[in-house]
């Protein structure tokens, strides 16, 4: 198929159900990984938010944000295997507790700010 679809055709593959199927095969294989490491997002929410608050800047940098997702997310990991100690917890579901909290205090404070 990356020689044209005259080619493709030419030498018997089906076009269009071939790439039908390449399509659903890719939007599946995202699901999957959205589906995995969802609650995740929260700490790309929360880790700019929180950089710029500790290096007290007016804009949070890309450096310091990531290393606040790298260690929100080691954190995040240790909670989920130490919290209940004989079962693990996934990552996701102690990062969008965290998150979700955060969000919750960060909105409130905001509210309150302009009110």
């Amino acid at each position: 198929m990356k020689l044209g679809d005259a080619t493709a055709t030419g030498l018997g593959v089906p076009v269009e159900r071939s790439r039908g199927v390449l399509v659903l095969g890719g939007v599946v294989l995202v699901a999957v990984a959205t589906a995995a490491t969802g609650p995740i997002a929260f700490i790309a929410l929360a880790a700019p938010q929180l950089a710029r608050r500790l290096t007290r800047s007016t804009g949070a940098g890309f450096i310091p944000a990531a290393l606040m997702g790298a260690l929100l997310v080691c954190a995040s990991d240790l909670v989920a295997q130490r919290l209940f100690a004989p079962t693990q917890l996934p990552v996701g579901v102690v990062s969008g507790c965290l998150g979700g909290v955060y969000l919750i205090w960060l909105l409130a404070r905001e509210w309150k700010r302009t009110a």
